[in-house]
């Protein structure tokens, strides 16, 4: 095997900023940099669900708040007449203003079971259906490209996602105790029972229950009850006396950077995948969500600053498994839904308006009269920047790193 080195100076910089576990796994190295070999790819899996319609509310739609109720919010961040972006994703909004970041709303993957283990599944190995293949698309995406050139790969976090996984060897980096290691769990048990009529309930109860006294240790000033939530004011994040949430942000944000700084290496990956857990949001969705898409919203700034003249050859995906129902629940949160809203950001990015079809938030046009309805496939997306960003044919995204998915025609025109 071969190694994936980085240079000991960033090492070291970068093993100071943590007190960090390393674990490098073996790749093979760059060759000499061409035009191809410049482009660089993130993807970042949100775990858990990621609500679209808090990631970027449809302010503009008449039916937006009347099915959000509390959870409407009415002081996004404009990006056009119709949508806004959460106002924790300030910096994703600095970069869309620049025409660096675009959103994709009603997006989802071909499964409609709303189980995060399977959806989870369907979502990063790019198949069909659930559990058809034991490996990741973007693994297959790697090795299909080394047939051709030398192109590495790394995964941040204690083990690297299913999206990785497969023949290609990968490196891995993981910072400390792991990338948010106590935020799956709760996403597991919720769909573990969420159709026991007494364990589900009870379930959300619990961790509406737990969020927000944790909420109030961090220093998070949020609604003591669902009722309680103003629209567009719910669970605003607020330093507390040990300032929490500042830390939280300095963490995500070296994070990024720490990924740009492997990356931004003569010799180093020119893929890369993140795995980001916590956005189940059964319960007090709106003091959850204004803490995860803070830490989301700093890890995409820290990739963003971290890679400086790199960023103009980049492109970074942010995708999570399915969305969240258009209305609320009795606990302030929202259940598994259909669609929901995909990132794409980069400096190679074509500055333009949202990427797909808006169905709306008529009563008429929600998916089985609940959930935002899917009017892209997730793996049009992928296939799109795959094409054209990293060089891709049309034969083997098709048949090979998406299994027999002809039918779905990749979007152009992104890069």
């Amino acid at each position: 095997m071969t190694a994936f080195t980085p240079s000991r100076r960033s090492l070291l910089a970068t093993a100071a900023g943590f007190g960090l576990s390393l674990q490098l796994l073996a790749v093979p190295a760059l060759a000499a940099d061409s035009g191809l070999n410049k482009k660089k790819m993130i993807v970042v899996i949100c775990r858990g669900g990621m609500d679209g319609l808090s990631v970027a509310p449809p302010i503009g739609d008449a039916d937006y708040h009347g099915l959000r109720g509390g959870l409407a919010l009415s002081d996004g961040l404009p990006l056009d007449g119709t949508f806004a972006l959460h106002p924790q994703l300030a910096s994703l909004h600095a970069l869309a203003k620049a025409g660096e970041a675009r959103i994709i709303p009603a997006v989802a993957t071909p499964d409609r079971a709303r189980s995060h283990f399977e959806a989870q599944d369907v979502l990063e190995t790019g198949a069909a259906g659930v559990y058809s293949t034991t490996s990741g698309w973007l693994n297959r995406a790697v090795e299909t490209l080394s047939a051709h050139r030398k192109v590495d790969a790394i995964s941040i976090g204690p083990t690297a996602p299913l999206l990785l996984r497969g023949k290609v060897q990968t490196a891995s980096w993981s910072p400390g105790r792991g990338v948010d290691a106590e935020a799956r769990l709760p996403s597991l048990l919720q769909d573990l029972y969420r159709n026991d009529p007494l364990l589900g309930p009870a379930l959300a109860r619990g961790l509406a229950t737990e969020t927000m006294a944790k909420d109030a240790t961090a220093g998070l000033s949020g609604p003591a009850q669902p009722a309680m939530m103003a629209a567009g004011k719910a669970g605003g994040l607020k330093a507390g006396a040990g300032g929490g949430v500042q830390q939280g942000r300095e963490a995500a944000m070296s994070l990024g950077q720490s990924l740009a700084g492997f990356m931004r290496e003569p010799d180093g990956p020119t893929v890369a995948a993140i795995a980001l857990d916590g956005f189940d949001s059964h319960a007090n969705q709106a003091g959850l969500l204004n803490g995860r898409l803070a830490y989301l919203d700093a890890v995409l700034d820290g990739v963003h600053k971290g890679l400086g003249p790199e960023w103009q050859n980049t492109v970074v995906l942010v995708a999570t498994e399915f969305g969240r129902t258009a209305r609320v629940n009795g606990t302030g949160g929202t259940d598994h839904g259909t669609a929901s809203t995909a990132l794409i950001l980069g400096g190679a990015l074509k500055p333009g308006g949202i990427v797909g079809d808006w169905p709306t938030l008529k009563p008429g046009a929600l998916f089985e009269n609940r959930d935002v309805a899917p009017t892209l496939d997730m793996r049009s997306l992928f296939k799109g920047v795959l094409a054209e960003h990293m060089a891709l044919d049309r034969a083997a995204l098709d048949d090979r790193i998406f299994p027999s998915s002809a039918t779905v025609k990749p979007v152009l025109g992104l890069v």
